[in-house]
């Protein structure tokens, strides 16, 4: 066990990705069996995401699906990972979380980000466009306006005011420092770019201003970890996500995952082209898996140098017996759970 990642969070996001042979609905009761599962396992955080019109995510009713694993949970925090406030209206955002919160009390998080739809067709049919994610910090404090009575509307919102839901910001594009500024915790990855993301860390930081909703800088990092009895098996659990990314690089949209025999046997065929090949690679390059020992010194390296409180695990794959099995070790290595 690290001293050092025991003394880390240790949270999870399911992105309620689809697999061949098992349609949408399905993905979404794996989504809330699987909270079940991170709960036992001793982890802090589960967090749902937001998709819309993309092919391979079932997710695209955050708040919906964080009520329903909320509800067949009974410790564990939930929350989003994350709404993406420039799709709706403040108001509404802050509504359904006040009924998370008036809910399920003292477990709600209320994670929050700046993008918008992936698509000019979805962007259409929310009702936005790319402009709309420019204005994220004046939404941010429209929302965060609802739950202190000071809309200067003269609204007040019911029953989000007066209640206190834990707000995070997901940090893409200038949103390290739009948290910074609001003095929000932050939420940052991917693992893989890690100066990239050292520098947004150190912005947030640096620029960080106390607020009644966080003290001091708050840093919760993000990425793909994988853990098996070897590093080949590790690897393997990185490939039907690994494929499916290079998919949507080079076909514009997302498959269902795949089995990782199937896409290995894809490689071994010649029936990825270069530029599949080269973003499949790229996206098994350099991801935190292996061991136990191996993830041990891994996590340790990229605490030491984040200095983060806080790792968000956003590992999808097809075989969700072997993703458990994944998160049941990263919790021993965490000392969450007893060998």
């Amino acid at each position: 066990m690290s001293a050092l990642i025991a003394s880390t969070r240790l949270s999870f996001l399911d992105r309620s990705r689809t697999r061949e042979g098992h349609d949408a609905p399905e993905a979404l009761r794996d989504t809330v069996a699987m909270a079940r599962e991170v709960e036992r396992l001793g982890y802090h955080r589960f967090w749902v995401a937001e998709h819309h019109g993309v092919p391979g995510v079932a997710g695209s009713a955050p708040t919906v699906l964080a009520a329903a694993v909320a509800a067949a949970t009974r410790t564990i925090r939930v929350g989003t990972g994350g709404v993406m406030l420039p799709n709706h209206q403040p108001l509404v955002v802050a509504e359904q979380f006040g009924v998370l919160e008036s809910l399920f009390p003292g477990r709600i998080d209320m994670g929050l980000g700046r993008s918008v739809g992936f698509t000019d067709g979805v962007r259409k049919a929310l009702g936005r466009d790319k402009d709309d994610a420019e204005d994220f910090a004046g939404q941010l404090t429209d929302l965060l306006g609802w739950f202190r009575g000071t809309s200067p509307t003269r609204v007040h919102a019911r029953p989000p005011e007066g209640l206190t839901v834990p707000p995070f910001v997901l940090a893409t594009g200038e949103g390290a420092l739009i948290a910074a500024e609001a003095g929000l915790p932050l939420v940052v990855g991917d693992f893989r770019g890690r100066e990239r993301m050292l520098r947004a860390i150190d912005r947030y930081r640096e620029a960080f201003r106390p607020s009644e909703w966080a003290a001091e800088p708050y840093v919760t990092v993000s990425g793909t970890v994988a853990v098996a009895a070897t590093e080949e098996e590790a690897r393997r659990v990185l490939v039907p996500e690994a494929w499916s990314m290079a998919y949507s690089r080079t076909h514009g949209t997302f498959p269902p995952l795949l089995p990782a025999e199937r896409v290995e046997a894809l490689g071994a065929a010649g029936r990825m082209t270069e530029k599949e090949r080269g973003f499949y690679e790229s996206g098994l390059r350099d991801q935190v898996h292996g061991t136990e020992e191996q993830v041990t010194e891994a996590l340790e390296t990229l605490l030491k140098e984040s200095g983060a409180q806080e790792i968000l695990v956003t590992t999808s794959t097809y075989d969700r017996a072997a993703l458990l099995d994944s998160l049941r070790r990263l919790a021993r290595v965490a000392g969450r759970v007893a060998d």
